[in-house]
């Protein structure tokens, strides 16, 4: 998530002299006690859905993952968790409301709608087939998939969103796996680990945000920090990247027509320039629709309304997940296990005092706890006061700690087939959101770049 996806309750703007103010850190009062038994409805949800889809893949189903959608597998969770709830029945419900309609969830919900006219209006049109043509005439045969990933880390360092570059750039990558003969999930993984990496050290981000404002640091100084460690990271991902080839002959360049280039050319530049996301995606569906309209590519049976209905539809999945994750999310914060997790991390370090204890336990704590409610900047505003205190007593730099708390959290969100990221991948690829897991090589690399420089006391 990003300043420009949207603001997370609590996270003031860009540029504001304002604070983030604790309206979502875990509130546990006498009658729910922070407890690990409010976790039990995400793992419910996480052994139906991943359960599943393996049980389904072993016995050579096709589509494995699909034969229980995930909005479906989800509402078991939902009735274990309203079960566990304490209060009366109508406080519950409310509760799982709120959750539902949390401005990060509907600015998602936003960001899938309009991906998908997008993406239905270019492929109307032949602007995805053109782009993919163009790339490949332009790009070296062997550089195609590191290209991505730059391309990727470009686009979402100026938005400053990993779920807007995806959406302006999954189109993309799927025409390219199906012209080029790339396997769909090689490509979505990159293009996520691309995202991860530009959304982790832009200055507009909100996970940036919320990291600094929470551990009193600037963003240029995070900026820094972060790059000494992202850089390393991000260049042994593309050398393996490179490693991955394909045949010649897969990445034949068609005819194509440059002018239909121009609706991602203009994602591209407006994204560049630092404009908002839903900004960004509007202007590039009215240049399609323009571009479609002038080259008679719609017609009576295939017309404007219907192709960007159908876009609409293709993300219905996705919209109705999100929506029914943030109620779990906020049910299960409201009954204390959010706290449950932060207070068992925070006892885990608490036994020494050395530095590298206290760096490791700022970076768990928000890796821990988004895993919990996939989302990376509500995480580390959730534990914002326990990973600056825990921050303050190791004796960590600001700068570092906002650095390392940023890196928690999204490390754990790219790799998540409930997260945002992978279910919209999934989405736009037609394939299992656990598949481009396997390929966010940058994440587990970035990991390990961290740990390795905070073992040997570099970067502090």
């Amino acid at each position: 998530m990003s300043k420009k996806l949207a603001t997370a309750p609590g996270l003031s703007s860009v540029g504001s002299s304002e604070s983030i103010t604790d309206t979502r850190h875990p509130k546990v009062s006498s009658h729910n006690p922070a407890h690990w038994l409010s976790l039990l409805p995400l793992l419910l949800f996480m052994v139906l859905f991943l359960g599943s889809g393996i049980y389904y893949t072993v016995i050579g189903v096709d589509y494995a993952f699909y034969q229980l959608p995930a909005p479906v597998a989800v509402l078991p969770a939902i009735a274990v968790s309203l079960y566990l709830a304490k209060g009366s029945f109508e406080s519950r419900i409310a509760t799982l409301f709120n959750g539902i309609g949390d401005s990060n969830i509907v600015a998602m919900c936003l960001i899938y709608l309009l991906a998908g006219a997008f993406a239905a209006l270019t492929g109307v049109i032949g602007a995805i087939d053109a782009v993919v043509n163009f790339g490949l005439y332009w790009i070296p045969p062997g550089f195609v998939l590191p290209g991505l990933f730059v391309i990727a880390a470009l686009v979402s360092f100026a938005m400053g969103t990993s779920m807007g570059t995806l959406a302006a750039l999954a189109p993309i990558g799927f025409g390219l796996s199906q012209t080029a003969g790339f396997e769909p999930a090689i490509v979505a993984g990159i293009l996520l680990s691309g995202a991860m990496f530009g959304d982790n050290l832009s200055v507009t981000s909100d996970t940036s945000i919320a990291a600094t404002r929470t551990q009193g640091a600037t963003v240029g100084e995070k900026l820094r920090q972060n790059a000494r460690w992202a850089i390393p990271a991000a260049i042994i991902t593309i050398t393996l990247f490179s490693l991955i080839t394909t045949e010649p002959s897969q990445a034949v360049v068609a005819d194509y027509q440059l002018y239909k280039v121009i609706p991602y050319l203009a994602i591209v530049v407006l994204a560049l320039i630092g404009l908002n996301v839903f900004i960004i995606l509007p202007a590039g569906i009215i240049i399609s629709i323009a571009i479609g309209l002038i080259g008679g590519s719609f017609t009576a049976e295939n017309s404007v309304a219907q192709t960007i209905y159908k876009g609409f539809s293709n993300m219905q999945e996705i919209f109705l997940l999100s929506l029914l994750i943030g109620g779990l999310g906020a049910l299960i914060e409201q009954q204390g296990g959010l706290q449950w997790l932060v207070n068992k991390i925070s006892q885990l370090f608490a036994a020494s005092q050395s530095k590298l204890r206290a760096q490791l336990a700022v970076l768990s704590t928000a890796a821990v706890t988004n895993l919990a409610i996939a989302n990376n900047t509500v995480s580390i505003i959730l534990t914002g006061k326990v990973t600056k205190s825990l921050a303050e007593q190791g004796a960590i730099r600001p700068k570092q700690s906002a650095s390392l708390v940023d890196i928690g959290a999204c490390s754990t969100q790219g790799i998540l087939p409930y997260g945002a990221q992978c279910l919209l991948l999934g989405a736009s690829f037609g394939i299992s959101p656990l598949e481009p897991v396997q390929y966010v090589w940058y994440l587990p690399i970035l990991l390990a770049v961290v740990i390795i420089n905070l073992l040997f006391r570099k970067g502090i």
